[in-house]
């Protein structure tokens, strides 16, 4: 059936992706939500286009916050694709880090979209994965927590691309509604031992390729469902979403600065409890 996005739906939607794309409390599952609160179908190729669409502005709000390190870690790899020395630099490692990571997510995604975009658009497995990985968010932060005290952790110049490649291949379980991608990689890294500052930044890195890819695939993808919603309503839905991610992106890393990610886990597991009554009643629709 034919999909029609008011500018109104468009704002709200911006709002919701730009504010959770990068907390650990998963922005599809957010949208899912919200979508079907203003009563769009879920399932729709056009919706589903849109929502990944519109991470654009999310991706866009990364790139001019850490402007200066991406460029700085760009020519850190660029110099030591040719210089023997400068693969000794840390800028070097963490930027192979950073790729490393990006690669699995892409192929598990591009292999699965299908589900993805169908079994698992329905608010049933949001809620319970917004659940099931509060548990491992906990564990991370008992881990964190142990290491403190330990004086063992690891920061930003001790990352391995081994480091990445553990981060990355946790982010494919942020494919699923509900999981979080920052949740997932920000708990990888914690568990891996690196400490909370780092590990939030790391996701940010690990989300330029990962987000840019999806955006860029589903334009493309689904450029004639889009038309249907209108173009109009797509850039304020990006713009919106940019300036809400940006202003996510400098709250979140003076948070995580002073204080653990155990207040996001009681927000995942009330949403969770609250979204299987919601079903359960019938007062929402899984899909």
């Amino acid at each position: 059936m034919p999909v029609e996005l008011s500018y109104v739906q468009a704002v709200i939607l911006g709002i919701v992706e730009g504010l959770t794309e990068f907390l650990p409390i998963s922005s599809t599952g957010h949208l899912t939500i919200a979508e079907q609160l203003l009563g769009l179908p879920v399932r729709a190729p056009a919706v589903t286009a849109y929502t990944a669409i519109i991470q654009i502005g999310a991706i866009a709000a990364t790139f001019i916050y850490f402007a200066r390190t991406i460029a700085r870690l760009a020519v850190a790899w660029f110099r030591g694709l040719t210089t023997p020395a400068a693969r000794e630099e840390h800028d070097y490692r963490l930027a192979w880090a950073v790729i490393v990571g990006s690669i699995p997510v892409g192929i598990v995604g591009f292999l699965l979209k299908d589900v993805i975009s169908g079994p698992l658009r329905s608010l049933w497995v949001v809620a319970g994965a917004l659940v099931l990985w509060s548990a491992v968010i906990w564990v991370a932060e008992q881990r964190h927590d142990v290491l403190v005290k330990q004086g063992t952790q690891r920061g930003e110049g001790q990352v391995t691309v081994v480091d990445g490649l553990v981060i990355g291949l946790v982010q494919c379980f942020s494919l699923i509604p509900g999981v979080s991608r920052s949740g997932a990689t920000i708990s990888a890294g914690l568990l891996r031992g690196i400490d909370r500052v780092t590990a939030t930044r790391l996701s940010f890195f690990m989300a330029i390729p990962a987000l840019t890819a999806a955006g860029l695939f589903e334009l493309v993808d689904a450029r004639h469902d889009l038309a249907v919603l209108g173009v109009g309503q797509m850039l304020v839905g990006i713009l919106v979403a940019f300036v809400t991610a940006y202003a996510s992106i400098a709250w979140l890393l003076r948070f995580v600065a002073t204080n653990s990610l155990r207040p996001f886990v009681w927000y995942r597991v009330a949403l969770g409890v609250l979204l299987v009554v919601a079903l359960a009643a019938g007062w929402v629709s899984a899909t």
